[in-house]
């Protein structure tokens, strides 16, 4: 089957045509297009073992199209030129085979474009440490990151190599020169990838995900030799990824990894989406800076402290993520019941939209 004749592209050109941002191609289901956070089923029929063999045979390159029969999963980056870059999965459910594809903006945003302060772009300045971001899946991380590479690269000039599962967005070298490497086609895994990235002269490395203990490990002996690592993890708060990145180590090692977290880290950037009440989705973001107390309580096994530390230093550029959601709402971009599900501490949250807005839900 040709491109033109893509039952996939014709798909996919409605994901884009609708606004959308995934399409779901499943057996046992007829397609379905997330738009603006909502699944919605197309009126066609549901798809069978034949017809995803069909459809998914013609645009997937033979190589990974064995690698997914012999494994029943797949990650690649599809590219239709017609329509756009879409970040694909194929995977096995109970019904049979499946793929998820994900539209990934033509160019990277700004971060005024992102929805997200300005100040985010200060994680692209330091010139080492780790810097994460985090998020739920479909959070719009690997998005965000575009945009800190995007400044480093106009602002820079730096080796910047990037390690993605697949490759997402692509970089064009502006001041900076860009290597990008994809799992599966030029590396094995994301742990294999850093160790030979470190002998490759970088100034900058991106991390797609940081998943594992090696990984992990990887990327915070890569922030200790003076690189910029940044990488993206599935928690929803600053206090919460300080305790995930401790506790993937063993109980024995903890003190060890503490002291090392609390000397590389630099900031943290954690987001949601939510609908906003004119269309589209926005993020609500937290962000922790680098402070004097900081290394002191991911040391002494204090990530509780951290909210109270981001409060305190919102003159600073720091945002706390229930302070982002009261403002999404006090500025009228969400409605308070949608910002009340993401928010974190569900009581707080509703006691300051009674108080300070006069909000009861």
């Amino acid at each position: 089957m040709s491109k033109n004749d893509s039952v996939i592209d014709d798909l996919l050109a409605l994901v884009v045509e609708m606004g959308g941002s995934d399409l779901h191609f499943v057996v046992g289901q007829p397609p379905i297009i997330r738009v603006v956070g909502e699944i919605r089923p197309l009126r066609l029929k549901t798809i069978s073992a034949q017809d995803f063999t069909d459809a998914l045979a013609g645009i997937v390159p033979p190589d990974l199209w064995r690698h997914f029969n012999e494994t029943g999963d797949l990650d690649w980056a599809y590219d239709s030129k017609d329509i756009g870059r879409f970040r694909s999965n194929l995977f096995m459910q109970e019904n049979g085979p499946a793929a998820v594809f994900r539209l990934v903006p033509s160019k990277s945003m700004s971060f005024a474009d992102l929805g997200v302060p300005e100040q985010v772009a200060r994680f692209g300045d330091y010139p080492s440490g780790l810097v994460l971001v985090t998020g739920p899946t479909g959070s719009g991380k690997s998005t965000t990151l575009a945009s800190v590479i995007d400044h480093i690269n106009q602002n820079r000039q730096s080796h910047i190599v990037t390690i993605e599962d697949p490759i997402e967005f692509i970089h064009v070298n502006r001041k900076s020169r860009i290597t990008q490497r994809e799992i599966g086609s030029s590396a094995r895994t994301f742990s294999d990838a850093l160790r030979v990235a470190m002998r490759e002269d970088p100034d900058v490395i991106l991390v797609g995900e940081l998943r594992d203990l090696d990984t992990i490990s990887m990327a915070l002996q890569a922030a200790e030799t003076g690189v910029l690592v940044l990488a993206t993890m599935h928690t929803n708060c600053a206090a919460r990824t300080v305790d995930r990145m401790i506790n993937v180590f063993p109980a024995n090692e903890q003190d060890g990894i503490r002291t090392m977290f609390a000397g590389v880290l630099r900031g943290i950037l954690s987001q949601q989406l939510l609908p906003r009440k004119t269309g589209g989705r926005i993020p609500a973001v937290e962000i922790l800076f680098w402070s004097t107390g900081l290394p002191n309580m991911i040391r002494e096994g204090k990530p509780h402290l951290i909210r109270n530390l981001i409060r305190t230093g919102r003159k600073n550029g720091m945002i706390a993520m229930d302070d982002s959601l009261l403002d999404l709402v006090r500025n009228g971009i969400v409605d308070p019941v949608h910002a009340h599900e993401k928010s974190l501490d569900k009581q707080g949250f509703i006691h300051a939209l009674s108080t300070q807005l006069g909000i009861e839900l």
